[in-house]
């Protein structure tokens, strides 16, 4: 089976005077990222897609740098736009998020509706996926929120928090290429041995 990843940024570096997109990865994330690189199936990938937030594209360098590819921009595959409420402390943040996957027709103060987050990262993963050739392994590197839409998308669940990553980042699912259905659930990306 040719795999295809959804790899999630790890730890980052929490700055409130800092808009959330250009968060970087914090020391504990860069470290899991350069552990998870130097695993075998890292080295197997073909080509890395990444959302255009830093966070993001400094895992995917990372991982290409052990695949020897290059890193490729996709866009709408950002995290759920947070920006009308700003930064919110991790305990008011996870509050936040409970309720953007309870509620998946309305909008948490602003936020992007989870319906239409998942409708544009399952677009955006679907129309790439259409014009690959489903022989070459792929990883996109991205958030948990529309990573979980996503998943949920594949399996055919409805939006749930359930189906959320443990731990909070620095977590992979695989899919086959040939079907694309999930083949593993979440799982610490550094930890991952391959299929």
């Amino acid at each position: 089976m040719t795999f295809g990843l959804y790899i999630t940024h790890p730890q980052v570096r929490i700055d409130a005077d800092v808009p959330v997109p250009q968060w970087g990865l914090s020391d504990i994330g860069r470290a899991r990222a350069e552990q998870a690189a130097q695993a075998d199936w890292a080295g197997k990938l073909r080509r890395i897609v990444s959302s255009d937030e830093v966070k993001a594209i400094e895992t995917a360098e990372l991982l290409a740098a052990a695949a020897g590819v290059p890193v490729e921009i996709l866009h709408g595959t950002h995290e759920n736009d947070r920006s009308a409420t700003g930064f919110l402390p991790p305990p008011q943040f996870e509050e936040a998020a409970d309720w953007f996957f309870a509620y998946p027709d309305q909008s948490f103060k602003g936020w992007e509706r989870a319906v239409d987050a998942q409708a544009r990262i399952v677009s955006a993963v679907s129309t790439l996926l259409d014009g690959h050739d489903a022989e070459l392994p792929i990883a996109f590197v991205g958030h948990g929120g529309v990573g979980t839409l996503l998943k949920c998308h594949l399996q055919g669940q409805a939006i749930s928090r359930r189906h959320d990553q443990p731990g909070g980042g620095g977590n992979l699912f695989c899919l086959s290429l040939a079907n694309r259905t999930v083949s593993c659930d979440w799982t610490p990306f550094e930890k991952w041995q391959g299929i």
